[in-house]
């Protein structure tokens, strides 16, 4: 055991993860956080400090897993407007605690983990919501998140035709260029979302960018952004129109700008899903709203800080 806590970067971070490893770990941790607790996992809702000077925010996602044995603090910040673009809107750091003295046994940067954790959870509310056939894949925005999420799906499912939109085209037009697939650009994205059977929003935006009309019936929709309560990305009809699916009640009643502005009604909890005690809704118009769990960070954490200590030989 190393006497002080070790750094594991994003380039190990990245080989550690992979979706078929770190899904069936997610759906068990889900299932679990929406047990309450004979689940076994901590977790209070995130807290955050707004650096209104810069239009920032700082996250604290603390999390405890029992079945895991796992404890973390994930440490997150966001910024809506950019100074430099040297640095990505959204940075994090997860700080994995040995569970049984509270030694800090590994700092590892959390970037990627967020990225891969959130298109994880992402990939299981499709697998059990989405129409059948799925054939069509719109993402509405260009970063991170996009990447992950095209990256995931890109394994999980086989879509005939994937959509991208992005407030700037040439954003959209590199990302279809970075991920190599054939990916269709499009100019608005009421062109990207009508007639997609899966929709993914992952922006910043703070009003709406996807409406409810566009939407065809029975098409499911991931909605990544909108982490404030005055924000959005989904307009009222979608909302109230939708089966609403959730990762955390709690936190999405307090977080999701969608939820608390829409005043939607929630249908379950993910995790309810995967335990079986609230069905899918696979022929009805679904939206899973997912805010991000800590309990996601502890568990992907865990694999990352296992697979760097079987690298490594430590004992």
């Amino acid at each position: 055991m190393c006497d002080q806590p070790v750094f594991i970067g994003s380039d190990v971070v990245k080989k550690s993860l992979n979706f078929s490893t770190l899904i069936p770990l997610l759906e068990r941790a889900l299932a679990l956080f929406s047990s309450g607790s004979e689940g076994g996992i901590i977790q209070p809702v995130r807290t955050i400090v707004p650096v209104a000077k810069y239009n920032g925010f700082l996250g604290v996602m603390p999390a405890y897993s029992a079945a895991d044995d796992a404890l973390t603090t994930k440490v997150v910040t966001f910024y809506e407007k950019k100074t430099s673009s040297t640095f990505p809107s959204h940075q994090a750091t997860v700080l994995l605690f040995d569970p049984t003295n509270g030694a800090l046994k590994a700092v590892i940067a959390g970037n990627v983990i967020t990225d891969k954790r959130t298109a994880a959870v992402s990939a299981i509310a499709t697998k059990v919501l989405r129409p059948s056939p799925a054939e069509v894949l719109c993402i509405l925005g260009s970063g991170a998140q996009a990447h992950s999420h095209y990256e995931a799906f890109s394994q999980q499912f086989a879509f005939r035709e994937v959509r991208i939109w992005s407030r700037r085209k040439e954003q959209a037009e590199q990302f279809a260029k970075t991920v190599g697939g054939d990916v269709r650009v499009c100019t608005t994205p009421q062109e990207a979302a009508t007639g997609a059977d899966v929709i993914i929003t992952a922006t910043m935006a703070r009003e709406p960018v996807l409406f409810g009309e566009w939407v065809k019936p029975g098409a499911h929709v991931n909605a990544i952004g909108a982490c404030r309560p005055d924000w959005r990305e989904l307009d009222d009809v979608l909302m109230k129109s939708c089966v609403l699916y959730v990762d955390s009640r709690e936190a999405a009643t307090r977080e999701s700008g969608d939820i608390i502005i829409s005043e939607a009604n929630i249908y379950a909890e993910i995790g309810e899903v995967l335990k079986g005690t609230k069905p899918a809704r696979p022929d009805k118009t679904t939206v899973f709203k997912s805010v991000g769990l800590a309990i996601e960070d502890t568990v992907s954490a865990k694999l990352v800080y296992d697979s760097w200590v079987r690298c490594n030989a430590i004992e």
